[in-house]
């Protein structure tokens, strides 16, 4: 075997999901794996370089999972000829330059989303990406979690006959942070920011539906900040200025109906932080994160609407697990596996910036719904 060094330059890994999914879930697990067999005699060795801006936090974390290199010198980093691959983490509002830069100094590119803060920044994103040749992919880890491939297996196996509808639950009570610290970073319930949850979640909601259910053609929404009042990291309180619960409905190509509730400010009365529910002809599931369960057709019972009598049956046990039928690997390093294949070995890979900014441009419409109080027609971008 000859193993083949892939240098990559991490910027953002310092917060929560870039160190615990894409440092220490993904490269790190991969390198502990011995790296990437691509199946022609190669191994792809991950080199994470970690960039950000706190030298304090790079050092402790390179120290934790050294020897690693690290810099708070981006634009030294990307002239690197070595640096093969850029990544982006960080907040929102700092992503789109960065890309470009890193698009300009002709490294492949990796991104979390949203890739910009809106679409005409996000489109120009995919049209420099294609303009330099290099290799671009978009984090839609959604896509890999094992209850919604369990689900994917349904839908292609023809489970649901026609697709009816698509219902999500998603969300959690997020801590205002005054008396028990807050679980996300303050800058989320910044407008300012690049915060809201919007911003944050449409985009996931845009792939996950393009993908398993058809492209969304309209958009429907009603944006809420529950919690106009919240505490920062060093406890003092600051004003909510970003959308803390949105409220969505999307109709789908091909006649479905989806409505996806997104909220910091909701207690989970779920088996998962997230679900979603399909409703089909022939048969219905619910998929979370890992479980997903059945009632096809031919078992469903015959409920009877009766409020004068107590209901007697227990509705979640008429439902059917839906077996592993397989070991399922980390969703993030499942999707980087491909997208290294995909620079290195030329394999198909579809999760791009334009696919990005079609997350973006569903969250830009989303807000625009709501606050002209009306569906918007969600039209089909190309490059």
């Amino acid at each position: 075997m000859e193993r083949q060094t892939v240098h990559i330059a991490m910027n953002g890994v310092t917060g929560r999901m870039g160190h615990r999914q894409h440092l220490v879930r993904s490269i790190l697990a991969l390198r502990e794996q011995g790296g990437l067999d691509l199946g022609d005699g190669t191994v792809l060795w991950p080199e994470p370089v970690l960039v950000g801006r706190r030298e304090d936090a790079l050092r402790a974390l390179a120290e934790q999972h050294g020897p690693t290199r690290w810099s708070t010198d981006l634009d030294a980093v990307l002239a690197a000829p070595a640096i093969d691959i850029y990544f982006d983490a960080q907040v929102t509002s700092a992503r789109e330059e960065a890309l470009k830069k890193a698009i300009a100094a002709g490294k492949h590119i990796y991104t979390e989303k949203p890739t910009a803060t809106g679409l005409d920044g996000a489109l120009d994103l995919a049209r420099r990406a294609e303009a330099a040749g290099i290799r671009h992919g978009v984090v839609q880890d959604k896509l890999f979690l094992p209850g919604l491939l369990k689900l994917k297996r349904l839908i292609d196996g023809g489970f649901f006959g026609r697709i009816l509808s698509v219902r999500g639950e998603f969300g959690y009570w997020v801590f205002e942070g005054d008396w028990q610290e807050a679980q996300r970073p303050s800058w989320n319930y910044r407008t300012e920011d690049g915060g809201g949850i919007v911003t944050d979640m449409f985009p996931h909601w845009e792939y996950v539906l393009h993908e398993l259910f058809g492209r969304v053609r309209s958009v429907q929404a009603l944006t809420a900040t529950h919690l106009p009042e919240r505490w920062d990291e060093r406890g003092k309180p600051y004003e909510a200025t970003a959308d803390d619960a949105a409220y969505g409905i999307f109709q789908l190509e091909g006649g479905a109906v989806a409505q996806i509730n997104s909220s910091w400010a909701v207690r989970v009365n779920r088996d998962e932080l997230v679900e979603f529910q399909v409703d089909g002809t022939e048969g219905s599931a619910v998929a979370g994160l890992r479980k997903c369960r059945v009632q096809h057709r031919s078992s469903t019972p015959k409920p009877v609407w009766n409020p004068d009598l107590p209901a007697t049956e227990v509705f979640r046990e008429q439902w059917q697990e839906v077996p592993d039928n397989g070991e399922f690997d980390n969703g993030f390093k499942a999707q980087r596996e491909l997208f290294l294949r995909h620079v290195y070995a030329d394999a198909h890979y579809h999760w791009d910036l334009l696919a990005g900014a079609r997350g973006v441009q569903l969250a830009e419409l989303g807000l625009r719904s709501s606050a002209e109080g009306r569906r918007i027609d969600v039209p089909e971008i190309t490059l």
